[in-house]
């Protein structure tokens, strides 16, 4: 398994220990994601929580550029988390090399440039146009995942883009204000089924819970369980650690 450590540039992030917003405090912390095991950074402008705030191109870029172009000056792989085009360019030009598509790769220009670029590319299920307006899944939630994931790659196959997916179960966005218990008992149906995303034959990413306590960290495990390929993890040790524990005969 290989780990993105988070980073996030937006000052509104909930997880708001991950947040830098200057060149010196994203160098910081990526050496210290880094330290802990991180493989690589994964790095956000835009928070996308019910309550975020939009930011147009040119404002995510200003907050981006900055710890963008740092962490790019130590030498590791980067991803951006964005759903707008300009940014994904602009942040492409400073050194990133994965596209986590933020919009599931719904916009026709972001499809031609992930295209164009040739890059590898984080495609996460998603049931409505943008994160902060997500709708319900109705019925069973891993029937649904595999489905759309079905109909989306063949899209991808179109752009010369599917080989070059990583799947992502989308459970790091949900509909704005949805109930904890909800949202839980939603993931757990969704890490309990990951398996079934094996038929695709295509990396399985997971934007692994932050929040520490216990039932968010039986979510971690039941995820860590099915062996994935790619975590985005905002503690590399503990993700590290608990994965080896349940995967002990993994190189």
């Amino acid at each position: 398994m290989e780990i993105f450590g988070v980073i996030n540039a937006s000052p509104d992030s909930l997880a708001d220990f991950s947040v830098a917003t200057t060149p010196e405090a994203a160098t910081a912390y990526a050496t210290k994601l880094i330290a802990e095991g991180a493989d690589h950074i994964d790095l956000g402008g835009q928070a996308s929580h019910g309550n975020a705030a939009f930011v147009s191109p040119d404002e995510e870029w200003a907050i981006l550029e900055g710890p963008l172009r740092a962490i790019a000056a130590l030498g590791v792989r980067i991803s951006v988390d964005t759903w707008q085009v300009e940014t994904a360019k602009r942040a492409f030009d400073a050194g990133a090399s994965v596209l986590n598509a933020a919009d599931a790769l719904q916009d026709a220009e972001m499809l031609e440039f992930a295209a164009e670029r040739e890059c590898d590319v984080v495609l996460p299920f998603m049931l409505g146009p943008d994160p902060r307006h997500l709708k319900h899944v109705e019925g069973d939630p891993v029937e649904v995942m595999v489905s759309w994931f079905e109909e989306r790659l063949d899209v991808m196959k179109t752009y010369g883009i599917r080989d070059r997916c990583y799947l992502d179960p989308g459970t790091g966005f949900a509909p704005a204000h949805w109930e904890w218990a909800d949202r839980a008992e939603y993931q757990r149906k969704i890490y309990s089924g990951l398996d079934q995303l094996r038929v695709f034959d295509l990396p399985i990413y997971v934007p692994v819970p932050w929040k520490q306590s216990p039932d968010r960290m039986e979510l971690l495990d039941i995820a860590l369980s099915h062996n994935i390929d790619y975590a985005r993890a905002h503690y590399p040790a503990q993700v590290r650690e608990r994965h080896n524990a349940l995967n002990p005969d993994t190189p």
